[in-house]
């Protein structure tokens, strides 16, 4: 009883939290893909260039549905030094990175907090962990839900490598 009492807050907690990103992202879902909705945010500007230079667009931008765990620009940043440029020079190799974070699927909170791991395109599995906050693949998810036509985006504090 008690383990679902708190489960029950954190779900509570974690609605409440996201429900004023929900809100502040609901006319960019209805308006654009992820990389429409990831273009208008600034805090995903790398990430945006990122996947223009590893050709992604238009697979992100397809029909979907995807659910991308996407690192902000500070998580890039938080990159040794020179390995985010080395890695828009190489498309192939940053392709490979960034499908890392993406899953076939749409799975919102609710159902992340539900599961054990995930597999991403890229064919790898990312464990997730609800032990301390919510973890995928190690790292800390610290936005969900921002909903897009064509699938959910949430935001993770660092980039996921292999």
């Amino acid at each position: 009883m008690k383990i679902s009492n708190v489960l029950g807050f954190l779900g509570l907690a974690l609605t409440l939290a996201v429900a004023p990103v929900q809100a502040a992202h609901h006319e960019e879902a209805k308006a654009g893909t992820i990389v429409d909705v990831a273009a208008s945010v600034d805090t995903f500007s790398t990430l945006v260039a990122a996947v223009q230079a590893a050709g992604l667009v238009e697979t992100l931008s397809s029909e979907g549905p995807f659910t991308v765990f996407a690192p902000t620009n500070e998580a890039f940043a938080a990159l040794p030094a020179g390995t985010l440029d080395a890695l828009l020079a190489d498309p192939e190799q940053l392709a490979g990175i960034l499908t890392l974070h993406v899953v076939s699927g749409k799975a919102l909170a609710a159902d992340v907090v539900g599961l054990t791991e995930v597999t991403t395109v890229a064919g790898k599995v990312l464990p997730i962990s609800t032990a301390d906050g919510v973890t995928v693949g190690g790292v800390n998810v610290i936005q969900t839900d921002v909903m897009a036509s064509n699938g959910v985006i949430h935001v993770i504090d660092a980039v996921i490598l292999p």
